[in-house]
């Protein structure tokens, strides 16, 4: 099991989740630690939970809780075929028993329809269109299992300079132009589901913002 409270020992667990594959996409994931707060994302995840990550990309949250024994099983979904395949990659080095799958699907197809102690969104927001921005976090308030929680992380749309960083990143690596979701929407949305935030916060690392917030869904 693997300490993971500081990006630099995060980062050293990210180098050797993704020993195969790719030069660049690994590399991508070695150094993300440096600019997103996993430090803080993973303790959010009470131990033996079971985990749903939508839109997880390469599948670096996953590894990083199932390194650091936080998870009892997980699927990871995203519409990107390359992004996982190397999250399988990475899943196949893992210790036999980890429980950790991925599956490519399309941005329009149905979530699973089971229930997850722990449904995440990390960084995933931005990058939907507004007008399925509300539809996506209702639907994945609705997979969380009674009394489990949401963990939803995005990028800052204030101030203007640490947005634009944002936006001058995705525009490079995604070569997308993102469109923020204001957090009290996000918060509004969730609350009329029943969701009460336990958590609210805003970290920055280097040039880029966080907004994180913690939702609790109802027991009943």
């Amino acid at each position: 099991m693997h300490q993971a409270d500081t990006p630099n020992a995060v980062a050293k667990i990210a180098r050797t989740l993704y020993v195969e594959g790719p030069a660049i996409a690994r590399a991508m994931q070695h150094y993300r630690p440096y600019i997103s707060p996993f430090e803080l994302l993973l303790p959010l995840v009470p131990p033996g939970s079971r985990v749903l990550d939508i839109g997880c990309g390469s599948g670096l949250f996953l590894g990083l809780l199932a390194a650091s024994g936080r998870i009892s099983a997980s699927l990871g979904i995203d519409s990107s075929g390359p992004a996982i395949a190397l999250a399988n990659r990475m899943a196949s080095g893992l210790p036999g028993g980890s429980g950790v799958r991925f599956e490519c699907r399309d941005a329009s197809a149905p979530l699973p329809a089971e229930k997850y102690d722990v449904v995440s969104l990390v960084d995933v927001m931005h990058h939907i269109p507004p007008t399925y921005q509300r539809a996506v976090l209702e639907q994945a308030i609705e997979r969380v299992a009674p009394g489990g929680r949401l963990i939803y992380k995005d990028m800052v749309a204030r101030p203007f300079w640490r947005a634009f960083a944002n936006r001058a990143h995705d525009l490079l690596i995604a070569r997308q132009w993102i469109h923020y979701l204001p957090l009290q929407d996000a918060i509004a949305c969730a609350t009329a589901k029943g969701c009460t935030a336990i958590e609210n916060r805003t970290v920055n690392m280097l040039w880029y913002g966080h907004e994180i917030v913690v939702f609790q869904v109802p027991s009943k």
